[in-house]
């Protein structure tokens, strides 16, 4: 059961789920600068209902909630492992990086001058997502099928047009790997100064959920799907 209620301060909200500032930024409730607020009196701050605010709260929990639970075991099959992969993995990249987006913009053109690493954060996260978004996209429509069609019907023949979409994944996976790995040197671990704003803490919070996520994603492909794969080739 959910542990934020009406009385839920809203700055606690979005440290307990960082997705739902997208939420407040839409409907203009300040997480950031005067977040120390019950979410019931700022909800009614804006003449909105603070039922259906809280739901739509609870909808974003329990949605970040699925794609972090259910974690596979290896013991799955391929069709198996693939489905959570989608379902999981590329359902929240699709969702988390559209979204972090502008607050990635907003970081850089506000605290850019006096904190120039964060300029190179919003080159390295354009860059990331789009190679994450593309690979996303590469897989679920050219090589999942192709792996799907290869367990099917394991001949010599799909199995040698399957093997170069499968390196070539992994030299993908390890191009966002070195992005990743470059991001948390130059923020220090994702530790925002003693003096950061809350978009800072916020940016600095969903990079690491990001990083996170998607070496989880990286292992499961790299270390169990495509193992599985080229133990029936």
């Amino acid at each position: 059961m959910s542990q934020i209620t009406l009385h839920s301060l809203v700055s606690d909200i979005v440290t307990a789920v960082p997705q739902t500032a997208d939420l407040f930024r839409k409907l203009r409730i300040d997480f950031c600068c005067v977040g120390k607020v019950e979410l019931e009196q700022a909800s009614r701050n804006l003449n909105l209902d603070p039922m259906q605010v809280l739901s739509e709260v609870l909808n974003i929990e329990q949605k970040q909630k699925g794609y972090a639970e259910n974690q596979p075991a290896t013991e799955r099959s391929e069709k198996e492992l693939i489905t959570h992969i989608q379902q999981k993995h590329h359902a929240y990249l699709r969702d988390e990086l559209p979204q972090l987006t502008p607050y990635i913009t907003k970081l850089a053109r506000v605290h850019g001058e006096k904190h120039p690493h964060l300029l190179r954060v919003q080159e390295i996260y354009t860059s990331l997502k789009r190679e994450l978004l593309d690979h996303t996209e590469d897989e679920d429509q050219v090589v999942f099928p192709r792996i799907i069609n290869f367990v099917n019907d394991p001949t010599s023949e799909a199995a040698k047009a399957l093997e170069p979409h499968v390196l070539e994944l992994e030299n993908e996976h390890e191009s966002a790997g070195d992005l990743l790995k470059e991001l948390r040197e130059i923020t220090h671990d994702f530790e925002p100064p003693a003096d950061a704003c809350g978009t800072y803490r916020l940016v600095y919070q969903r990079l690491a959920l990001l990083e996170k996520d998607t070496f989880e994603h990286i292992h499961l492909e790299n270390n169990v799907l495509f193992e599985k794969v080229r133990a029936a080739m």
